[in-house]
């Protein structure tokens, strides 16, 4: 009766052991956060919780969630980049130039994922060997890059369609891309938001290069000492973050066809770190995942559906986005404090 007792004892005690190292878990934290959100939004709305409305918010997050993916990769490595906005604008715009003038979709497309791997090494190389915080250097290259945009399309209006001159089985390539649907129920933009979030994961989690990312954001001293070249491995998440912005910014215009330089991507660069710090990204680095950012960017996505089916103004929305912001982060700060 006795060893019943005690073994029953212990039985609970490592039940409360397991349920207290879920909780503590960040991911856990943020899926509750938006479980309650959910069954909110279900009771205080009519249409949310709907097929038809939940493949429309996974539509809608699909962009925001391709360079968020990317931003994890900066944000564990110890870095930050502002320049995702503008990136997301002059790859866009300089493709769909390119489909007006004639251009096949591969070499179009290949030409806009590469202006930003360039944005992207450029960021790299001035928040290492050049020794800028990437905090300003990426600001500044947010200001070079729109300005780029505007001077390549001279402040017009990119519209692409075959009146413009785009050749008509490119057009109808380039805008399944964006518009279509797979099996004529799945956007296309979730998929592709899908394959590239798998990716990052398994390179994040199983690979060499994630190891040391992480590596790297935790302590860069500790890294170099390892034998890990800090600077390669920041390089090439600012590299990564370039081109996932610049697929996004093709996607865009691929969904609504017609951008301007002025306007296209705009304060995005908020949206996109606030979705990778509410998912569990550190701005201390060294920590965060593919699925708490995946979580991050799904309650901003719910939230911003969910309030424009409440009716509330898109100026409420933007205070909430910026309440999102300052809660993750004083979060992120006390964790940080507290663990150490």
């Amino acid at each position: 009766m006795a060893d019943t007792v005690r073994s029953g004892a212990r039985a609970a005690a490592a039940g409360r052991f397991e349920l207290s190292r879920l909780l503590r878990v960040r991911e856990a934290g943020v899926f509750i956060a938006l479980v309650v959100i959910c069954l909110f939004l279900t009771f205080a709305t009519d249409g949310f919780l709907t097929s038809l409305n939940l493949l429309n918010i996974g539509r809608q997050v699909s962009l925001l969630g391709i360079m968020a993916v990317g931003m994890t990769f900066v944000l564990i490595s110890g870095e930050v980049d502002l320049s995702v906005g503008s990136t997301y604008a002059f790859s866009g715009l300089a493709t769909g130039m390119l489909i007006i003038a004639g251009w096949g979709l591969l070499p179009a497309l290949a030409v806009g994922l590469f202006a930003g791997v360039v944005i992207g090494i450029i960021n790299g190389i001035l928040s290492t060997y050049g020794r800028l915080p990437s905090l300003i250097a990426t600001l500044g290259m947010l200001s070079i890059v729109r300005g780029a945009a505007l001077i390549l399309t001279n402040g017009q209006p990119v519209t692409v369609n075959a009146r413009n001159g785009a050749l008509p089985d490119v057009l109808e390539t380039f805008s399944f891309m964006g518009q279509g649907y797979l099996f004529s129920i799945i956007p296309m933009q979730l998929v592709f938001f899908a394959i590239i979030a798998v990716l990052a994961w398994l390179v994040l989690s199983y690979s060499n290069f994630g190891f040391r990312v992480y590596a790297v954001g935790g302590s860069a001293k500790a890294a170099r000492v390892s034998g890990i070249s800090v600077n390669t491995v920041k390089i090439w998440a600012f590299v990564l973050m370039g081109l996932l912005a610049a697929f996004a910014g093709i996607l865009s215009l691929a969904f609504l066809p017609s951008g301007q330089a002025g306007r296209t991507g705009l304060g995005l660069e908020l949206d996109v770190i606030a979705a990778t710090i509410v998912g569990g990204a550190s701005l201390s680095g060294g920590e965060g995942t593919i699925l708490g950012t995946i979580l991050g960017v799904l309650i901003i996505g719910v939230m911003r559906n969910g309030l424009v089916l409440m009716g509330v103004s898109p100026f409420v929305q933007e205070l909430m986005i910026g309440l999102v912001i300052i809660i993750a982060v004083g979060i992120d700060k006390w964790t940080t404090r507290r663990a150490a």
